[in-house]
């Protein structure tokens, strides 16, 4: 395999384009090639087999990311891209490389590519000149909306959903409060709760019990007391 990796986004969504095309231009040896919003566009095309890995989302219209795979064949890496989990059988089942479940963070692509790499590279770390990410996308409303980090004020688990309560408004997405907290800047925020994230600048006040945050009240837990108290303190 060659040193650079020629990659090809395909995903119907124009924001998970975009945000797939930043981590591979953020990430060494990566070269997107080209970007398509639907597998027509790739069926047409030609690469002269060049391409290393695909991004194929799953759920497309006419014809599935699933149903693209198959097309190509074992010609490149596929490492699938998609808001549903119940396909994760079914990409796996296609030898995959890996699946990636929207909303994506930098560094659980990081991780698919060290897949590909790990053979002739011990690690792969983005650029030094790449800067620490203050936004992050999630899904709602059947689209991926960007959230700047300094923005949130905190976080609210309900099961298998996130509030998001920004200064201007709050959004809900299906995801859960752990994953999420994994993409979130740990400069920005912190867990007092099982339910719960704050953001560290919009601190008012706060007791033993509680974090206050423009006027509510959010608990600390007794599981993250200690380490919530010693890092305020």
């Amino acid at each position: 395999m060659s040193t650079n990796l020629n990659c090809v986004v395909v995903d119907d969504e124009p924001v998970a384009r975009e945000i797939l095309a930043t981590y591979i231009e953020k990430t060494p040896n990566l070269h997107l090639i080209a970007s398509y919003q639907n597998a027509l566009e790739v069926i047409q095309a030609t690469h002269d087999n060049s391409i290393d890995i695909y991004f194929l989302d799953i759920n497309m219209p006419e014809i599935t990311g699933l149903s693209l795979a198959k097309i190509l064949g074992n010609s490149a890496h596929i490492i699938f891209t998609t808001a549903y989990r119940e396909y994760a059988v079914d990409g796996f089942d296609l030898q995959a490389t890996d699946y990636l479940l929207k909303p994506i963070s930098f560094d659980r692509f990081l991780q698919a590519i060290q897949k590909i790499t790990s053979k002739s590279k011990p690690t792969l770390t983005p650029s030094t000149e790449t800067k620490a990410t203050d936004f992050m996308f999630v899904r709602a409303d059947r689209k991926m909306i960007k959230i700047n980090f300094d923005t949130i004020l905190y976080i609210e688990s309900l099961g298998d959903y996130v509030k998001i309560i920004t200064q201007k408004e709050t959004i809900t997405t299906r995801e859960t409060i752990s994953n999420l907290e994994k993409e979130l800047n740990r400069n920005y925020f912190l867990r007092t709760h099982r339910s719960y994230i704050v953001n560290l600048h919009q601190i008012n006040s706060y007791t033993n019990e509680f974090i206050e945050i423009e006027n509510k009240a959010i608990p600390i837990s007794r599981s993250y007391k200690e380490d919530v108290l010693k890092f305020l303190k």
